[in-house]
């Protein structure tokens, strides 16, 4: 069984960075994609990024030049690096697989983006 454990959120200000990290356990990891999806309060979770297992990525509009999506499949991690933040950026962050049905979701981590 698959689990998920997102972390590294946290209250910046518009214009911070931030480093997100998604700790995957068992053995599927280094063979599937894994995305980073948000979830703003009253909307629905979108995928903002993703990465497959041989490291092409993919960005939603609206992030693309300021997050960067990376994997170590080594250490079964996934990072998306956050920078530029904005206000609208602000949303609980989760981790999971693309293209195919999800996993059981982790708690997600918080990121909130405010002056």
């Amino acid at each position: 069984q698959v689990q998920l454990v997102e972390s590294g959120g946290g209250l910046v200000q518009p214009g911070g960075s931030l480093r997100l990290s998604c700790a995957v356990s068992g053995s599927v990891f280094s063979i599937h994609p894994i995305g980073w999806y948000r979830q703003a309060p009253g909307k629905q979770r979108e995928l903002v990024a993703h990465i497959t297992s041989d490291g092409i990525t993919n960005y939603t509009d609206s992030v693309k030049g300021r997050f960067t999506i990376s994997r170590d499949n080594g250490k079964k991690m996934v990072y998306l690096q956050m920078n530029s933040l904005k206000p609208e950026d602000t949303a609980v962050y989760y981790c999971n697989t693309v293209f195919r049905a999800p996993w059981a979701w982790g708690q997600g981590t918080q990121v909130t983006v405010s002056s």
